[in-house]
Formats: C-alpha cells, sequence, structure tokens
C-alpha cells in the first residue's frame, strides 16, 4: 500500500470536483483529484447535452409536422431511428472527448484512479493500492439516477434515464415513469419522435412548477399530445424479455387499463453517490438520509465534535442533493475549493438566484422565490402577484406557439421583484433575463424601464410585469386568510 500525504484530496471529477480542483490549486500545489467513475461529467455524458440532442431532433420533426399550418407542405415527416440515435451518441461523445481533453492537461501524479473511501477523518483510500493523509477533503461524487424497488418486476425492460442514449434505434413505445424535468424533456421528445408514450407521475407534482394553476395549464398542453398523468394510478407492471405491461386507472375515471411497452423508462430522480464512501469512518454529522449535514454558503460539512467550527471535509454538486444543475455545481465546487484551500479558515461564497429551465415544449422555468416560498418570508399580505398569458401575445402568435402562461411576485412596500413561474415559447432567455434582475435586486418599477423591442416574447413579459405592478400600486389585499394566520401565513 503505497502511502501518501497531500494538501487536498478531491473526490470526483464531474463538473463540481473539477471546478473545486481549479480552485484549490490557487491556494496549494499539493491538491490530487480522483475518480473512480465513467469519465465524463454527468452534463455531458448523460445529463443536459445528449438530452438537449434528443430535444433537438424531436423539434425539427415536431416543425416539419407543423409547416402545413404556415401554408407549407412538407410532405409526409419520416423519422430514421437509427440516424437520430446515432447523431445523438456520436455528438454526446464529442462533448465527452472535450472534458477528457482538458482533463489530460493535469499532471498524472496529481489524478488518481479509483474508488476513494474513508479510513478515518483525514485518511482516503483509492482502490487497492493508495492510501492518502489529506488536510482537507471534498466531497463532489455526483449522483446516479434512482430506480424504485417497484419497477424492478418489469426486469430487462427497464432501463433509466441514462441508458436512453445507448438505445441504437427509436423504440415502438415507452411508459415513462416520473413527471419531473427529466421525464418531460425526455417523454415529449420521445413522442414527437414517432414513440407511443405514456407518462405517468405519482404525488401530482409537475416539472419545476410549485403553483396549482401553472400545473394544470401545463397538464392541459401536454395532454394534447400526448399522455400524460402526474398523479397515477398504478396497479401492476409486468415484464417479460420482449416486453412491459402496465396496468393503471385511465386519468380522471375508474377505467382500468393495462397496455404493453418495450421499455419501462424510470425517471424518477438521481441519488448521490456516497454509499461506497465508508462516510461512517469521516467523523461527519449525517441527515436521515445519509447525506452530510453542510453550510450551503461555505459548501463546509458538519463534524460530530466540532462544536459549530466545522470539519475539514466540504461538498459539492449532486453529491450534496441540494440541486442538481451544472452552474449549481460549478458554483458549489469554487466555493468547496476556497474554503478547502483556506482551512481552518472559511469564508462564506456568493450563491446566485435560483434559476431553473425545462426544455419542453412549451419551455417552463423557475426563477428566485416560489409564491409559497415568498409568502412564508414575509407573509401573506406582503406578496403581490402579477400574470400574463401567452395566447394573446404578438410575437407568439406569430410563430404559431401561442401557448404559456408566467405567474411574477414581488413584495409589497418595497416594490421588490422576489421571483417567478413561466410556461410558455422560449421562456428559458426570458428566465435568464429575471435572473439577472434578481441577482441586481431590481424593483418592479425599474425593470419596467428597462428597453422592450417589438415584436418580441418579452413583450408578454412587460405584460406581467404591469399587472404586478398594478397590483403592487393598489396595496395588499386584505383576505381572510391574512387575518386569520397573520403575517408568515
Amino acid at each position: 500500500m503505497q502511502e501518501r500525504d497531500v494538501d487536498i484530496a478531491i473526490i470526483g471529477a464531474g463538473t463540481a470536483g473539477l471546478s473545486a480542483w481549479q480552485t484549490a490549486r490557487h491556494y496549494h500545489e499539493n491538491v490530487v483529484l480522483i475518480e473512480g467513475g465513467e469519465p465524463g461529467t454527468t452534463c455531458a455524458r448523460v445529463g443536459c447535452m445528449p438530452s438537449k440532442l434528443l430535444i433537438a431532433a424531436a423539434e425539427a420533426a415536431h416543425h416539419a409536422h407543423e409547416a402545413a399550418g404556415f401554408g407549407i407542405e412538407a410532405g409526409p415527416v419520416e423519422i430514421d431511428g437509427r440516424a437520430v440515435m446515432a447523431r445523438v451518441r456520436h455528438q454526446r461523445d464529442a462533448f465527452v472527448k472535450g472534458v477528457l481533453d482538458s482533463m489530460q492537461r493535469i499532471d498524472p501524479d496529481k489524478l488518481l484512479s479509483g474508488h476513494a473511501c474513508f479510513e478515518s477523518p483525514h485518511t482516503l483510500r483509492v482502490g487497492d493500492s493508495q492510501r492518502l493523509h489529506a488536510r482537507s477533503i471534498v466531497i463532489a461524487t455526483g449522483s446516479r439516477p434512482h430506480m424504485p424497488d417497484a419497477f424492478a418486476a418489469a426486469g430487462e425492460r427497464l432501463i433509466d434515464s441514462d441508458a436512453v442514449f445507448e438505445w441504437e434505434t427509436l423504440p415502438g413505445s415507452v411508459a415513462v415513469f416520473g413527471a419531473g424535468v427529466v421525464g418531460l424533456e425526455l417523454g415529449q421528445a420521445l413522442s414527437r419522435l414517432g414513440v407511443r408514450v405514456r407518462l405517468f407521475g405519482k404525488s401530482g407534482s409537475l416539472g419545476p412548477f410549485q403553483e396549482a394553476a401553472m400545473r394544470d395549464y401545463a397538464e392541459r398542453i401536454f395532454n394534447e399530445a400526448f399522455y400524460l398523468d402526474p398523479a397515477a394510478r398504478v396497479d401492476a407492471i409486468e415484464g417479460d424479455d420482449s416486453q412491459v405491461a402496465v396496468t393503471f386507472r385511465k386519468r380522471n375515471s375508474a377505467e382500468r387499463l393495462t397496455e404493453s411497452f418495450d421499455y419501462l423508462l424510470a425517471a424518477t430522480g438521481r441519488r448521490p453517490n456516497l454509499d461506497r464512501l465508508a462516510l461512517e469512518n469521516a467523523g461527519l454529522a449525517l441527515d436521515d438520509k445519509g447525506v452530510p449535514l453542510y453550510n450551503r454558503f461555505t459548501m463546509q460539512c458538519r463534524g460530530l465534535d466540532d462544536h459549530g467550527e466545522g470539519s475539514h471535509v466540504f461538498i459539492a454538486g449532486d453529491a450534496s442533493q441540494e440541486l442538481p444543475l451544472l452552474h449549481e455545481a460549478n458554483q458549489q465546487g469554487r466555493i468547496a475549493g476556497h474554503n478547502a484551500g483556506r482551512y481552518p479558515e472559511r469564508r462564506a461564497g456568493h450563491r446566485s438566484t435560483p434559476l431553473s429551465i425545462a426544455f419542453t415544449d412549451p419551455q417552463m422555468a423557475t426563477v428566485g422565490m416560489s409564491r409559497e416560498e415568498a409568502v412564508s418570508w414575509f407573509g401573506c399580505d406582503s406578496v403581490a402577484e402579477g400574470e400574463a398569458s401567452f395566447e394573446d401575445q404578438g410575437r407568439a402568435m406569430v410563430m404559431r406557439q401561442n401557448r404559456g402562461l408566467m405567474r411574477l411576485y414581488a413584495e409589497h412596500g418595497s416594490g421588490q421583484f422576489l421571483g417567478a413561474e413561466l410556461f410558455g415559447p422560449r421562456v428559458e432567455h426570458i428566465a435568464q433575463l429575471l435572473a439577472w434582475a434578481l441577482e441586481q435586486r431590481m424593483g418592479v418599477e425599474r425593470m419596467l424601464e428597462m428597453p422592450f423591442y417589438h415584436p418580441v416574447l418579452e413583450e408578454g413579459l412587460r405584460s406581467a410585469l404591469r399587472d404586478l405592478n398594478r397590483a403592487l400600486l393598489q396595496g395588499p389585499a386584505m383576505t381572510e386568510r391574512c387575518f386569520e394566520y397573520g403575517p408568515g401565513g
């Protein structure tokens, strides 16, 4: 067993780990990066990029189908499933190669291969041949798809959201379980590419939305194209070598159906890769799911007996089970790298405005606080709401994409913009603008002073801001709920 002393050991070479490694090197020379999983980041291999490649193909097919609405006869649309998946895999591999090429510039002595686990709070075992003694440690081990035991009956026909991108061709039918962002993106894309899709949720939630009105509107729009039940009643799942049968109660009725599919796609979230780290030896306080407790502004883990001082261990990215988004992983990794380098000194890092986007059509996005969060923080009589529809928005009508709704929230008195939920065409761009406005602590009146070109989709945002500003000028409504519960809800 090779023994080695290092200043900082970073476990995981994904987005968060690479960010932490780049940052920590500014403080110490003896920093090692340990990778024991698949090469390349989750985003490049199985996340952001391959899913967007599949969505891009689906959008091309959809636009061809919709061309007649503009007076253009494109003829029958034929989808070559093998060609679609070949492009997805080819371009995906190019993105992964870009990550691996950047890692080739790392000194081989600083890039270790093998699974790491704690032998003691400062000691890591890497593979079967190395033992590291580290002054500080960053856990950035990422995540993997969560596969509920209830799906085991699907047998060989069960796949997770990572495996979709290994298909050599498109299947004929898929039952998608999970009405979150991943399930909605993949389910809609497959449907537009000619795959028969039924999408089953469990809790009634839909994508990133918290507002019931937003969920209901989006559910209705998606159901115009493919079957979606966010609160499905599934009675049985049975699989064999060729298909999987799903028995369920049809939405909004007592009718019981059994349908067979080529695959059951589990898109039911991800779980952190922490189970092989032997965290019981790390001296860390863990929550009931085995995830280290940590300070989200320093990314410092809480020790069992640190009396509030914090451990020498930091955590970043999907392993923290906070927000499984690339920009969050990058930011968390940077904060963790700074504080691992400074340890025992620590400083709070800047956490950006919450921003989440689902690349469905219409797109879904959330920015800042939800209405529920705003009411919990400021009180029910302190939150103003504004709304606008895309159904009569000029540019959306020109594009034949006039479906959608947006809701904005602000604080009465100060006029401070607080957050938004958006459902509409290309709202990724509007969400980005709102995140910038919130990052700059802009008030609603100042946001309305910004230029709005004509005709653009952002004019719909101006309509929502005007509606919100009217609510601010009128003051809070004295509802029975406010009188009954008072500030804070």
